[in-house]
């Protein structure tokens, strides 16, 4: 059910598009006003969930390790697995984000028909995820060459070695397609993995199908239905300058990319996405595991009234003397 919903939600908002564009002739609302909405709250949302994970009180280390912890001098530590100082910490972070290292250690478990209780590595997942999210990089610093006038050299040289097999014309990016199939293996895995379906929602499965949306109407629109990219620039550009203008016959395969590029944009702060920067508040990454070397006091600590057994043996003497309850003075 979560899995079809997601999906039907994705192919209404194409045809919606579809609809707004072709026969609305709305192609200021969803090139201009959107876009300019869904940026907006995309930066707001972001900037309040931050801060609010900012605000919350982390009195005390609580890091988790896999290593020795610093303690005696003769005591061998281990500063990545378990860092006791701040340069520690940033190669812990480094690993953990750039290679996403708690994941290359995932394990799974799975019961065979022997029976027998297999446990074992998860590096499909860590390839996918990898892959996914290092791609993703390489397609939006290719796309700033429609932000940018001139384009820097480094776009120019990440898109050059992107296209580098020059397949097909135009050339065939390598990152746009290891996007879709890495993204494709996530979902795939939530469909024929029984345990991972069991516990996928329509939260998991939305933001799949709409950056598999997005992707493959990208792909669609550089190989087979092409737009002016002159034209798709000349928006673009008007919209960063905050002059925006909309040409006529950019196309609506290029709308209906744009119009999911925004729906991901609103959908991210509020969504499992932000992870992208919950892990560099997680206090269980970012904290220095130095508890044997400095005593940490919670800030937050107030008096606390207390009611001792004397107080209340003193108050209360009497009546536990009449029903026969024992008491430590007379």
């Amino acid at each position: 059910m979560a899995l079809w919903f997601s999906l039907f939600a994705v192919v209404i908002l194409t045809f919606v598009v579809f609809m707004g564009v072709e026969m609305g002739k709305l192609q200021v609302l969803f090139g201009v006003i959107i876009p300019y909405a869904a940026l907006a709250i995309f930066i707001v949302g972001v900037i309040s969930r931050v801060l609010r994970w900012a605000r919350s009180p982390v009195p005390f280390r609580i890091t988790t390790t896999c290593g020795q912890q610093k303690s005696l001098p003769w005591i061998k530590s281990n500063n990545i697995e378990s860092p006791h100082n701040t340069m520690g910490v940033i190669v812990r972070m480094a690993l953990e984000v750039l290679l996403f290292r708690s994941l290359f250690r995932n394990t799974k478990v799975e019961l065979r028909n022997d029976p027998r209780l297999v446990y074992g590595g998860a590096k499909w997942l860590w390839l996918a995820g990898l892959a996914f999210h290092w791609s993703f990089l390489v397609i939006l610093i290719r796309h700033l060459r429609f932000f940018t006038e001139p384009v820097p050299r480094l776009v120019g040289l990440f898109a050059g070695i992107d296209g580098v097999f020059e397949i097909g014309v135009p050339a065939l990016y390598i990152s746009g397609l290891i996007m879709l199939v890495s993204v494709t293996y996530l979902f795939l895995r939530r469909v024929f993995i029984p345990q991972v379906r069991y516990i996928s929602l329509a939260a998991d499965y939305f933001p799949l199908f709409l950056i598999i949306g997005v992707g493959l109407s990208g792909l669609l629109m550089r190989h087979f239905f092409k737009v002016d990219l002159l034209k798709v620039k000349e928006l673009v550009m008007g919209l960063v300058s905050f002059h925006p203008v909309v040409p006529t016959g950019i196309g609506i395969p290029f709308y209906i990319h744009l119009f999911l590029v925004s729906v991901l944009l609103v959908y991210f702060p509020f969504s499992k996405l932000m992870h992208l920067t919950g892990v560099f508040f997680s206090p269980t990454r970012n904290l220095a595991n130095n508890n044997r070397v400095k005593r940490h006091i919670n800030p937050w600590d107030y008096p606390v009234k207390v009611h001792t057994y004397e107080e209340y043996e003193d108050e209360f003497r009497d009546r536990m003397k009449e029903a026969g309850i024992p008491v430590e003075k007379e």
